[in-house]
């Protein structure tokens, strides 16, 4: 799947719910279902800066695509990450660099978040574009 059809599944499945109460459990859900980051990746240079909560990102190649791993110490933020993860990993850098975020206003979540969160959600964003941006520089 691209990353825009991925991000459209996402507000689909966000708009089955009529409140924030029933989004945040289904974010709490997702994150439970998140690819975990191995032990021996939870370290400093992996935690994301910015996040008032501690998140851990690995990321690293395989067949031309970026594959992400995380985990979070707090359950809404690895929902938040597990998002992000379901949208950006398995795919090429190319297409991580140049796709847009607007699915995250679509579902309301930055509205939704504390200013804290909302940062920590721009942190995670740009982080995994990070990844993507040395692994093209890698394949050029």
């Amino acid at each position: 799947m691209t990353i825009q059809e991925i991000q459209e599944e996402i507000v689909d499945e966000f708009s089955m719910f009529d409140d924030w109460m029933q989004r945040y459990e289904y974010m709490i859900e997702l994150g439970k279902s998140l690819p975990l980051i191995e032990e021996k990746y939870k370290t400093d240079d992996n935690i994301i800066k910015g996040c008032q909560s501690k998140v851990w990102v690995h990321a690293e190649m395989k067949n031309d695509k970026v594959e992400f791993t995380a985990d979070s110490d707090a359950i809404i933020t690895k929902g938040i990450i597990a998002i992000l993860i379901r949208v950006f990993s398995g795919q090429h850098p190319s297409a991580i660099i140049e796709a847009d975020t607007d699915f995250i206003d679509e579902i309301g979540l930055k509205e939704h978040l504390s200013p804290t969160r909302a940062n920590g959600l721009v942190s995670m964003i740009k982080q995994l574009k990070m990844y993507a941006i040395a692994y093209q520089t890698q394949l050029n």
